[in-house]
C-alpha cells in the first residue's frame, strides 16, 4: 500500500497528512506564531522556518521521508496549466522561488516538498493548483481585448468533488457534464464538460456571486466612477473587491453562522443579504448550465458554506429543475492531494511535466 505525505501550507499554518493508499492515518495542523511569520519579508523567505517545523513533526511521529512512496504538496501561483498531477521539477521551483506569478502561501508547498526529498528517490508532486486553465475559446473573451477572462478558482476541491460525484452517479468523470459550485470565503461556479472545466468565474479578482468576503461582479460604470472619485485609494478599492466585500460589507461579518443566527433572531437585513447571495449563486449555476447546453448530469454543491442547510435549500429550490443536486460539504484538500498522487502511483494517470 502506497504511503503518501501530504503538505498543505496556509498563511499561518501548515496542514500535514499521512495517507496509506486512500486512507488517512494521521493528520496534524502545525500552527505558526503570527509574530514569527510576520518577521519574514516574503512567503519564500519562510521556507527554512517551516521546513524545520515539519522535520521536527516527522521525527516526533517516528516517520522518515525515505519511508514514503511520494510527497503530495499544494500547488502554488504558477502559469496557467491543465488539470493534473505534476512532478515537481526545477522549472516549478524557479517560478515559485521568484514568485513569478504572484506570492501565495501555497507557493511553499512544492518548495518544502522538494527540500524534504533531497538526497532520496522519493518523488514530489503538486496537484491541481489554483491556476488550472481549461477554458474554451469563447469563455476567454470578456468584452474588451485589454481585459481577458482568467481561470482562477478552487481547482483542487472542484476536481476532486466532481470525480466523487461522477462515481456516485455510476459514471466516469470524463463522461459527465457537471456544474460544480464551491461555496466558501470565495465562490467559484464551474462547468465541467467531460473532464474539463470549460468555463468558471474568476473567484479571486471579482467575478460571479458575492461571497462572505468578496464583492463578485460589480456594475462596471459605477465601479469606474468610484475609482476616479478621489475618495478611495487603489488598495481601498481592491479591499472592497476582495476582503471587505460581500457579507463583510453589508453585515460586518464573514461568518455565515453568525448571519444565520441574526436571521433566527428576526434581523430582516441579514435575511435579505443572505437570500441575495443564494440568489446570485443560483444565477451563476444557471449560466454555467447554459454553457453545457442544459445537458447537465448533476449540480454539485461543496465548500464550507455547503454545511448551511438554509443556503443549500435556497439554492437547490431554484436550480433543481436543471439537474439533480448533490451536496458534499467542506473541502477535503488533504484527501484531494493524496488521491491525485495515488492515481499516478497506481498507473491510472501519468504525471505531467511543467514546462
Amino acid at each position: 500500500m502506497f504511503k503518501i505525505l501530504v503538505l498543505n501550507p496556509g498563511s499561518t499554518s501548515t496542514k500535514t497528512y499521512i495517507y496509506e493508499g486512500s486512507i488517512e492515518v494521521q493528520q496534524q495542523t502545525l500552527r505558526h506564531d503570527v509574530q514569527k511569520i510576520g518577521k519574514y519579508p516574503t512567503v519564500v523567505s519562510q521556507l527554512e522556518f517551516r521546513l524545520g517545523i515539519i522535520k521536527e513533526w516527522l521525527a516526533s511521529v517516528g516517520r522518515r521521508v525515505k519511508d514514503f512512496d511520494a510527497i503530495a504538496a499544494r500547488g502554488g501561483a504558477l502559469k496557467p496549466i491543465v488539470s493534473g498531477t505534476y512532478l515537481v521539477n526545477e522549472r516549478i521551483i524557479e517560478d515559485l522561488r521568484e514568485a513569478r506569478y504572484g506570492e501565495h502561501a501555497s507557493n511553499l508547498g512544492a518548495l518544502i516538498a522538494k527540500a524534504l526529498v533531497e538526497g532520496t528517490s522519493v518523488p514530489a508532486f503538486i496537484v491541481d493548483p489554483i491556476v488550472v486553465d481549461e477554458l474554451q475559446p469563447e469563455a476567454r473573451l470578456s468584452g474588451h481585448p485589454l481585459l481577458p477572462r482568467r481561470s482562477i478558482f478552487h481547482a483542487l476541491n472542484q476536481k476532486a468533488v466532481a470525480r466523487r460525484a461522477a462515481k456516485d452517479l455510476g459514471k466516469r468523470y470524463q463522461d459527465c457534464r457537471l456544474v460544480v459550485a464551491h461555496l466558501g470565503g470565495g465562490i467559484s461556479v464551474a462547468a465541467h464538460d467531460r473532464g474539463q472545466v470549460v468555463d468558471v468565474n474568476n473567484a479571486l479578482d471579482g467575478e460571479g456571486p458575492f461571497t462572505p468576503e468578496r464583492s463578485g461582479t460589480l456594475p462596471a460604470g459605477q465601479l469606474v466612477e468610484l475609482c476616479f472619485s478621489g475618495k478611495y485609494s487603489r488598495d481601498e478599492v481592491m479591499r472592497m473587491v476582495k476582503g471587505k466585500g460581500g457579507l463583510a460589507a453589508y453585515l460586518g461579518t464573514t461568518d455565515v453562522r453568525e448571519v444565520e443566527k441574526r436571521i433566527a433572531e428576526g434581523d430582516p437585513e441579514a435575511e435579505a443579504v443572505f437570500r441575495a447571495m443564494a440568489y446570485q449563486i443560483s444565477k451563476e449555476i444557471g449560466a454555467q448550465s447554459a454553457v453545457l447546453e442544459g445537458k447537465v448530469d448533476a449540480i454539485v454543491l461543496t465548500g464550507g458554506i455547503a454545511y448551511s442547510e438554509r443556503l443549500v435549500k435556497l439554492v437547490s429550490d431554484r436550480v433543481k429543475a436543471f439537474a439533480p443536486v448533490l451536496v458534499y460539504p467542506g473541502e477535503d484538500e488533504g484527501r484531494a492531494l493524496a488521491e491525485g498522487v495515488l492515481r499516478v502511483l497506481e498507473g491510472e494517470e501519468r504525471a505531467l511535466e511543467y514546462i
